[in-house]
């Protein structure tokens, strides 16, 4: 599945995401990558937000805790 795919589905799954690359606190050595999720999709416990240094472990993390939340969501296995 390719990155297009993946947010297509996502959205169609009622939820609504971010990413996002911050060249300050890429510059500072930090964690300039951000994904937070929210939406109806996400049920009543919000969103959800992760920050790493590198994108794969971003998403990774981000849907990690999607994964964990109510709801079909193993197909995040195939990204």
């Amino acid at each position: 599945m390719d990155l297009e795919q993946l947010m297509d589905k996502l959205g169609r799954s009622g939820v609504t995401v971010i990413l996002k690359v911050d060249d300050e606190r890429m510059a500072e050595g930090g964690e300039p990558w951000t994904l937070v999720m929210s939406g109806p999709g996400l049920g009543e416990q919000g969103f959800i937000r992760a920050e790493s240094s590198n994108l794969s472990d971003c998403l990774e993390q981000g849907f990690a805790r999607l994964r964990a939340r109510p709801g079909d969501w193993e197909w995040l296995t195939d990204f």
